[in-house]
C-alpha cells in the first residue's frame, strides 16, 4: 500500500535526524565507548505498540476503502454501459453521459488522494507515539547497560551489540 512507502519516508527521516546528531558523538568518543545498535523498522512492526497501531488504522479506514473501492466499480459499470449503449444514443445523451462520468471520476480520485492523505498521517502520528514511547526505553536501556551510543540502521551488527529485542520486550511490557 502507499501509506507503507509513505511511512518508509518517515522512518528513514527519523533516522537520518537521529544518525545525524549520533555521529558526531559516535567518533569523538575514545575506544572504550560502549555501543548498541536497535533495528527500529522491527520494532515499528514487531511490538504491541505497533500491531495494535496497524489493528486501529485498519478499524479507522476499512470502511472508506470499501467504499472507494464500490465506487470506482460503480463508475467501471457505467463506462462499460455507456460504450454498449453509445451506438444507439443520440449525440447529446452521449455527451451528458461522458461529462457524468468523468466528474464522477474526478471526485472519486479526488477522495483517493484524500484518504491517502489522511492514511498517511494517521499512520505518522502513531508512529511518532511508538517512537516517543521507543525513545524513553531506549534511554533507560542505556542507563541500565551504561551504554554511550545506541545506533539506530547500522552496516553490520554484532548480535551482542543488538538491543532490539529488548526493546520491543520494554515496549511490550508497558501499559
Amino acid at each position: 500500500m502507499k501509506f507503507l512507502q509513505s511511512s518508509k519516508l518517515i522512518q528513514f527521516g527519523m533516522v537520518a535526524v537521529i544518525a545525524a546528531c549520533a555521529a558526531p558523538q559516535a567518533f569523538a568518543q575514545d575506544a572504550g565507548t560502549r555501543v548498541a545498535v536497535v533495528n527500529s523498522e522491527k520494532v515499528f512492526n514487531d511490538s504491541n505498540l505497533a500491531k495494535a497501531m496497524q489493528t486501529r488504522l485498519q478499524n479507522e479506514f476499512t470502511k472508506r476503502q470499501n467504499d472507494l473501492r464500490d465506487s470506482a466499480q460503480k463508475i467501471k459499470s457505467a463506462a462499460e454501459k455507456l460504450d454498449r449503449d453509445a451506438a444507439v444514443m443520440n449525440e447529446a445523451e452521449r455527451s451528458r453521459r461522458q461529462r457524468e462520468l468523468a466528474d464522477q471520476d474526478r471526485e472519486l480520485q479526488r477522495k483517493q488522494r484524500e484518504f491517502t492523505e489522511d492514511l498517511n498521517q494517521r499512520t505518522f502520528e502513531e508512529r511518532a507515539k511508538i517512537a516517543e514511547k521507543a525513545n524513553l526505553v531506549l534511554r533507560q536501556i542505556a542507563e541500565q547497560r551504561k551504554l554511550d551510543v545506541i545506533v539506530q540502521e547500522a552496516a553490520f551488527v554484532n548480535p551482542k551489540a543488538d538491543i532490539t529485542d529488548d526493546v520491543i520486550k520494554a515496549l511490550n511490557s508497558q501499559k
